[in-house]
């Protein structure tokens, strides 16, 4: 298995809610299974993530980064895939904050929030 870091926003994750999988525009794979590798794969996938938020109104713009794991890096995604979600837990997280973690049962809490 290999453990993607797909970056996304609130709004392109509410969007793909609907379909058979996150919007998969990129994706991040750590170097190795270190969790040192594992939290640098999800650290630029969130910087990913931050690109995307420009133009975004108030209470939408907060890094989101969905995790999946897919037998190969280039495979397709299901919902069936993703094993959590990371977001900053407000619009005005610093850059360098940590993302909170979300169970792949609370996304539509996460998504309730914003």
């Amino acid at each position: 298995m290999t453990r993607r870091y797909l970056p996304t926003t609130l709004p392109r994750l509410a969007a793909s809610r609907d379909a058979d999988g996150p919007e998969v525009l990129d994706s991040v794979v750590a170097e190795d299974d270190a969790e040192e590798s594992e939290y640098a794969a999800l650290m630029t996938a969130a910087d990913a993530s931050a690109e995307l938020l420009g133009g975004l109104p108030d209470g939408q713009r907060r890094r989101v980064v969905v995790v999946a794991e897919t037998a190969a890096e280039g495979a397709p995604v299901t919902w069936r895939d993703v094993v959590a979600v990371h977001a900053d837990d407000r619009d005005d997280a610093d850059p360098d904050d940590d993302l909170a973690w979300w169970a792949t049962q609370e996304i539509d809490d996460l998504l309730a929030g914003s």
